[in-house]
């Protein structure tokens, strides 16, 4: 399956520029980034979490895991969205509120969904991001700024740790 309509369709509605990639498939944003041959810092792995009892989205790089220590992120969290609970959702939730897009393949466009949307700021910091195409199949590689059009409620805050 390629990438789908509904994510074609909002991507092009925003005239941004974006680059539709074909690859191997690959579940992780780890392999991507080796399948690819682009550096992990480059390839953005999205998170469903949930703050309270609302699903939000994610975007962090490939080398880097959700700094998911207390009370690090979750102070973080807790402050920027005034939530009192932050945890990962079920996948059965992810399959009912994201539709259209295969499990571990989601796009990082909450507001497709009605989901807040945060990033992991050094992610902005690349030229290009690689990013899920709501297949295991395919990916988006898009600027940071274009990413930032697309998302114009677009949460950005430290988020992340090294991955060990």
């Amino acid at each position: 399956m390629p990438i789908p309509k509904k994510l074609i369709k909002f991507l092009e509605k925003n005239k941004v520029k974006y680059e539709p990639i074909k690859h191997r498939t690959v579940y992780t944003a780890f392999d991507k980034a080796a399948t690819l041959k682009v550096p992990q810092k480059m390839v953005g792995k999205t998170l469903v979490i949930k703050l309270d009892k609302n699903p939000a989205v994610i975007l962090i790089s490939a080398n880097k895991n959700l700094d998911y220590n207390p009370p690090a992120t979750r102070n973080k969290f807790k402050k920027i969205t005034k939530t009192k609970k932050v945890d990962f959702v079920s996948e059965r939730i992810i399959k009912n509120k994201l539709k259209g897009v295969k499990v571990g393949a989601i796009p990082p466009f909450g507001n497709l969904w009605r989901l807040p949307t945060f990033i992991d700021a050094q992610l902005l910091t690349q030229s290009k991001i690689i990013v899920n195409g709501g297949d295991y199949n395919w990916s988006i590689k898009i600027s940071p700024a274009n990413l930032k059009k697309l998302i114009p409620d677009l949460i950005i805050g430290s988020f992340s740790k090294p991955r060990k």
